[in-house]
C-alpha cells in the first residue's frame, strides 16, 4: 500500500522497555520531531543524576528532548504544539492529561504489554506470570481518559514458558512490542486503521502496582503459587520472605527456585538445609531455592552462599 500520510512522530517512554521501538522507528527512516522522557533522577550513594534509558539513547541520535516535571504545564504545551507532531507514541511512560494526547491530527497510541483487557496497570509482565498465565501479549490502542481503556488497534499472542521469569518475558515482549509498533505505525500512514472498542463490561485481570506487600512470599499458599511468584518477580523487584536463623532474623530476595511435590511432615516454611540444597517446606512439597540474595550482599546461588552460611536446624521461612 502507498503512503497517504506523511507522519512526524513524538515519542514518549522512559524505560529500556521502550527504546528497542524508538530505535525501530529510527531505523525504519520515521521523522521523530521529538521525544518526552522523565527528568532526570539523583542514584547512587554519591545522587549523581542518571538518565534514562530513552534520554541516553535519543541522545546518541541527535534528537530533540524534552523532559518536563509537569505534563500540564503552559510552556511544555507550547513546546511540544511547536513541534508540530500528528502522531504520539507511548511506551512505558505515564499517565497522559486531556491536552497532550488530543493534540496530534492521527492520535496518540499506546504499546501494552499484555492481551487487553487483561492487565491494565503497571505491572502486567510480572503479574501475568505470578496468575500462572500460559499466554499473553502486546496490544496498541487509541489513549482516552482513562489507564488502558481506549480502542484497539493491534494484538499479537505470545506463549508463557513453564519455567519463565519476568526479565526473559520482559526482553521478549520488547521485541514483539517493537514489531507490533511499526505495524501500527505503518497501517496509520496508509490510512487503514480499524480499532476495535474494549468491552466495558470485560471482568479482566488487573496489573496491580508491585510494592512490599505484594511481593512478599505466603509460605502457605499452594506450591504453583509461590513457584509462579518467585519467577513472577525475578530479576525485578524479587519475592521476599523473613527469615528466622537462630538468634537473627533477616529479609531476604528469592529469585529462582525449583518446585518439589511430594509428602513429608515438615511444618510449613520449616528450611531443611544440607552442603548441597536449601529448601522451605510447603504444603504440598518443597520450594528449593537456587538463588537468593542476603541484605547488603549481592545475589548468589544457594551453593556459593552454603559456603560461608549456615542456616540453624530450627531456620524457617515466615
Amino acid at each position: 500500500m502507498t503512503k497517504e500520510k506523511d507522519l512526524r512522530i513524538v515519542f514518549m517512554g522512559t524505560p529500556d522497555f521502550a527504546v528497542t521501538t524508538l530505535q525501530t522507528l529510527v531505523e525504519n527512516n520515521y521523522t521523530i520531531v521529538g521525544v518526552i522522557t522523565a527528568p532526570d533522577k539523583p542514584a547512587g550513594r554519591g545522587r549523581k543524576l542518571n538518565k534514562s534509558a530513552v534520554k541516553e539513547f535519543a541522545e546518541a541520535q541527535h534528537l530533540n528532548i524534552l523532559q518536563p516535571t509537569n505534563l500540564k504545564d503552559a510552556d511544555f504545551l507550547k513546546e511540544l504544539k511547536a513541534l508540530k507532531a500528528n502522531l504520539q507514541i507511548v511506551v512505558a511512560f505515564r499517565m497522559l492529561p486531556k491536552a497532550v494526547w488530543q493534540m496530534p491530527e492521527y492520535g496518540t497510541f499506546n504499546l501494552h504489554a499484555s492481551l487487553l483487557p487483561n492487565y491494565r496497570g503497571a505491572a502486567p509482565i510480572n503479574w501475568a506470570i505470578i496468575n500462572g498465565e500460559t499466554k499473553t501479549g502486546v496490544s496498541t490502542f487509541f489513549i482516552d481518559e482513562k489507564i488502558d481503556t481506549g480502542a484497539m488497534i493491534l494484538q499479537e499472542e505470545l506463549p508463557i514458558e513453564a519455567n519463565e521469569n519476568a526479565g526473559s518475558l520482559h526482553d521478549k515482549l520488547m521485541t514483539l512490542g517493537s514489531t507490533l509498533v511499526l505495524k501500527t505505525v505503518k497501517l496509520i500512514e496508509e490510512g487503514a486503521v480499524k480499532t476495535i472498542a474494549q468491552p466495558e463490561d470485560a471482568i479482566s485481570k488487573t496489573a496491580y502496582k508491585l510494592n512490599t506487600e505484594n511481593c512478599k512470599i505466603d509460605w502457605s499458599a499452594p506450591i504453583d503459587t509461590i513457584y509462579n511468584k518467585i519467577r513472577g518477580l525475578s530479576p525485578y523487584p524479587a519475592a521476599w520472605s523473613t527469615l528466622h536463623n537462630g538468634d537473627t532474623t533477616l529479609d531476604v530476595k528469592i529469585y529462582t527456585s525449583e518446585k518439589e511435590v511430594v509428602a513429608h511432615d515438615y511444618a510449613v516454611g520449616q528450611i531443611i538445609s544440607t552442603k548441597k540444597e536449601t529448601k522451605v517446606a510447603v504444603k504440598e512439597g518443597f520450594i528449593k531455592i537456587l538463588e537468593l540474595k542476603l541484605p547488603g550482599k549481592r545475589t548468589m546461588d544457594i551453593k556459593s552462599l552454603l559456603n560461608g552460611y549456615s542456616f540453624e536446624k530450627d531456620a524457617k521461612m515466615v
